[in-house]
């Protein structure tokens, strides 16, 4: 197996997972980006411990899933990026769940990986038979095949002693998902960046959050890793999640720069000027002789005048 390359090789052989990475001006602005843009994410959403960069502090060790589509293998080389240059500070352990999917190519990611030098461990399980019983004719598999796989990785996690299972999702899967959410569950929610499990032992992360997808398969058709399909059950067809996908392709199209703007929307929530009490006090609202708002977040003038 090849060893981590030495600094002086430079930046671009820092590991295996970056051999032959194009020395163009393009693709080193891609590469820098996608490292800032994973940073901003762990910083701005706590993924590290408080006290993971005390001296002596227990270092953290991380399951990251690799299925073996363009997202993976990119979170697994920008994790590996950072870790090289001291700005994460954990032991990753790289893990592909085989969940017995008709044409799965099973020896791939092993390959890959043993090339590579990347600490890992392959699982084999098969909840496809389980999902195809299940779930009935005519019906996508994606739910019920989600949720065995992550409560397999939750478990495999716990068996090599990991505190976080890490997942590629990004910027445009957490857009779809908050689509999703609004058209066919009635509620304004989205995939979280980080999320603690109902045992409260291990949390869920997604470092790409702020990536966006076109960047992921960029990066990784440009260093020609070995995509897997992601539509080997042959239950695509007609998911919901596809019809988003084409609206907000759509709207992109239309006016390029939606995507971000809708992303920095969901980053700026303002529960003073939403309807859910729950999320804040409206009953609390009182009036002072003044006639000046009294309340804990008063942001009323954050709001445009439309007159």
């Amino acid at each position: 197996m090849p060893d981590i390359l030495r600094s002086d090789q430079g930046t671009d052989d820092i590991h295996a997972l970056f051999h032959g990475a194009p020395k163009t001006t393009e693709f080193r602005k891609l590469r820098k980006r996608l490292v800032r843009e994973t940073r901003e994410a762990i910083e701005r959403y706590g993924m590290l411990p408080p006290d993971t960069a005390r001296a002596g502090g227990a270092r953290p060790k991380w399951l990251v899933c690799l299925s073996g589509g363009k997202d993976s293998y990119t979170l697994l080389a920008v994790l590996t990026e950072l870790q090289w240059r001291g700005l994460l500070p954990v032991d990753i352990l790289a893990c592909n769940l085989d969940q017995g999917q008709p044409n799965f190519p099973a020896t791939v990611l092993p390959a890959f990986l043993e090339r590579m030098g990347v600490p890992h461990r392959i699982e084999y399980r098969d909840t496809y038979s389980i999902v195809v019983d299940k779930v009935p004719a005519g019906r996508t598999y994606c739910a019920l095949c989600s949720r065995l796989r992550r409560a397999n990785l939750y478990r495999i996690a716990r068996e090599e002693g990991c505190s976080a299972v890490v997942l590629g999702h990004h910027r445009d899967d957490i857009l779809e998902t908050f689509f999703l959410n609004l058209f066919h569950g009635g509620k304004i929610a989205t995939m979280p960046p980080k999320l603690l499990n109902d045992e409260g032992d291990l949390t869920l992360l997604r470092p790409l959050a702020h990536v966006a997808e076109a960047d992921c398969a960029r990066f990784a058709e440009t260093m020609a890793y070995p995509i897997i399909p992601c539509d080997l059950c042959g239950s695509q067809d007609g998911l919901q999640r596809q019809v988003i996908k084409a609206m907000l392709d759509g709207w992109e199209a239309r006016v390029p720069g939606r995507r971000a703007k809708m992303f920095s929307a969901l980053m700026q929530v303002r529960p003073s000027h939403m309807l859910d009490p729950t999320l804040f006090d409206f009953a609390g609202l009182t009036v002072t002789s003044r006639g000046d708002a009294v309340s804990d977040c008063d942001n009323s003038m954050e709001v445009p005048d439309l007159r």
